[in-house]
């Protein structure tokens, strides 16, 4: 995640993302720095308009609080899979009515054991 940062504020002070630049900034400060990471960062951010992506990033609706994408797709799941419990099935309904006749004309265990 300190690579990212560092390179969003080389971005947000108007200076070029290089390796050197994002090295600079690690060992300012007091990060272990892999040059394979820095390599790839300035390799990935090479045709990414940042402005663009913070933009973008910030318009999409966020997750729940403390949520990751992958956790609220879940959780939408989840809510499907609620909505649908909650409907009755028709088997269920057909249940209930049985029930209702079974009381309606005094049988069922109640009766059974006065």
């Amino acid at each position: 995640m300190e690579y990212i940062y560092a390179a969003l504020t080389l971005n947000e002070t108007g200076e070029s993302i290089t390796e050197d630049n994002v090295t600079e900034v690690l060992e300012a400060a007091g990060t272990d720095i892999e040059e394979s990471r820095v390599k790839a960062l300035v390799s990935a951010l090479d045709d990414v308009d940042i402005e663009e992506a913070i933009d973008t990033a910030a318009a999409a609706p966020a997750p729940a609080a403390g949520a990751s994408a992958g956790e609220a797709e879940v959780e939408d799941d989840a809510d499907a899979d609620e909505e649908e419990a909650e409907e009755p099935d028709e088997t269920e309904e057909a249940d209930e009515a049985d029930d209702e006749d079974d009381e309606a004309s005094g049988e069922g265990l109640g009766n059974l054991f006065g």
